[in-house]
């Protein structure tokens, strides 16, 4: 067991964003510039993570299964399909300017009569607001060399819409028939006023979406499945159960398209928050892009003859959202018993950024641990440190979230074996290096069960 006892303190914002920072798993994008709200770039470990989510995702929602089918559509998309979707007319929120700082913010996130850029000490609070206008979020482009109302276009505002267009196109191909989804992971831009909570909620951020297209009759049979499906998902990537839960929306709370909704959400140090959302969307999306484009996108029910517009339930995973849960639900200060303490990340081994480290103990024995790490790095992502003492390098790779921790000592080279040590027990065990690799694997299959 751990010689270690777990502290009580609360993880604080701030010291999740230095982490990240220091690290190399998220910082400001265009930081030499002074950065640019909104936007945020993943260094070497925040990629690492992020691809492993998203490679988690994809196994779980597309290879896994014989009824869902796998999309990578434009992010620039005909201009009609935002008015198709609503966009164009909807996709807006109340913003107001402050006349004193010049700051826009959102009208329906402001303190009564206070502006959030005053000073504590300001005696007049009181700023002198325009009046509330609508801003549509979608980030405009041009296509083209000209500059005209003909050219103009938008950076995509989600990733769904072109599962909906390209819909008849992957059933033909695929040879699916209803019940069957499309599945993508891909960028999507929203033109936030008001960007916040790290990368929480940001401009440009990834999406992972289902589309699962049924019968009717059947749609609240198939969203109970996958709101239960979705959850066993997040569980799996070992988000603790006192940070996850769902919430059903009120129906004054429910999109003007939806029959029904539930959030999957995850306690932040800022608050429960929507990781993803599960929505019946009915066939209000079909018929608006057949209305609009003049294409019948209804099916024939081979066995009947009968002629429908199959209804859609809709999975929407935030990648960047969950990236930033599974950091802070990782995150521990640990007081060990010889009064030391170390930050350890408890990221679930098949999602680390690393899957082991090799560490020589000295350099003297570099050369054949560079040998075992070599063979490793075929299969994982492996990480090779042979600078400064082993309980700092211990320390390094336990702040990272790395599982596992490979010693290559004097004796290895007469016994050819290696010290496991497992970051959150800290147990050690010498295992043969020809078994390395069962070992991992091993672990990394109780890992995802």
């Amino acid at each position: 067991m751990s010689d270690a006892t777990a502290s009580k303190k609360e993880l604080q914002m701030e010291e999740l964003v230095s982490l990240c920072v220091r690290r190399g798993f998220i910082f400001q994008s265009s930081e030499i510039y002074g950065g640019i709200n909104g936007f945020w770039d993943y260094g070497p470990l925040g990629v690492e993570l992020k691809n492993n989510l998203k490679s988690a995702w994809w196994n779980r929602v597309v290879r896994q299964r014989d009824d869902v089918e796998g999309l990578d559509s434009s992010i620039v998309a005909h201009p009609r399909t935002w008015e198709a979707s609503g966009h164009v007319a909807h996709f807006t929120d109340p913003m107001v300017d402050c006349k004193k700082c010049k700051r826009r913010f959102r009208a329906d996130q402001l303190p009564s009569g206070s502006c959030p850029a005053s000073s504590k000490g300001d005696s007049d609070r009181n700023c002198d607001f325009t009046v509330p206008r609508n801003f549509n979020l979608m980030l405009q482009t041009q296509i083209g060399a000209s500059e005209d109302a003909a050219s103009a276009a938008y950076l995509r505002p989600e990733t769904c819409q072109s599962i909906f267009t390209d819909f008849r196109r992957v059933k033909e191909v695929a040879r699916q028939k209803i019940p069957f989804g499309i599945a993508q992971i891909g960028k999507a831009f929203r033109n936030e006023i008001n960007p916040r909570n790290f990368n929480f909620r940001s401009r440009e951020f990834e999406q992972a979406e289902l589309e699962f297209f049924v019968r009717i009759e059947e749609r609240e049979e198939w969203f109970a499945y996958w709101l239960e499906e979705r959850l066993k998902f997040h569980r799996s990537l070992g988000f603790k159960e006192s940070n996850l839960r769902t919430r059903p929306h009120a129906e004054d709370e429910l999109a003007h398209y939806a029959k029904a909704a539930a959030d999957v959400e995850f306690l932040f140090p800022f608050g429960w928050q929507e990781i993803e959302g599960i929505h019946d969307r009915g066939t209000w999306d079909l018929d608006r892009h057949t209305e609009f484009s003049g294409k019948d996108l209804s099916i024939t029910d081979e066995a009947t003859k009968e002629r429908f517009v199959p209804s859609v339930i809709e999975t929407s995973v935030g990648i960047d959202r969950t990236t930033l849960a599974l950091l802070a639900n990782g995150y521990e200060e640990e007081l060990l018993a010889n009064g030391e303490s170390r930050v350890v990340m408890h990221i679930a081994p098949h999602l680390a950024p690393y899957t082991a480290a090799v560490l020589p103990l000295s350099k003297k024995v570099a050369e054949p641990a560079e040998r075992v790490v070599e063979k490793l790095r075929r299969n994982w992502n492996v990480f090779f440190d042979v600078s400064g003492n082993i309980g700092r390098r211990y320390r390094r790779q336990d702040e990272i979230g790395t599982p596992y921790c490979l010693t290559y000592d004097f004796d290895s080279q007469e016994d050819d074996k290696v010290t496991i040590r497992d970051r959150d027990t800290m147990e050690q065990e010498r295992v043969p290096i020809d078994s390395i690799s069962m070992v991992l694997n091993d672990r990394l299959s109780t890992d995802l069960t």
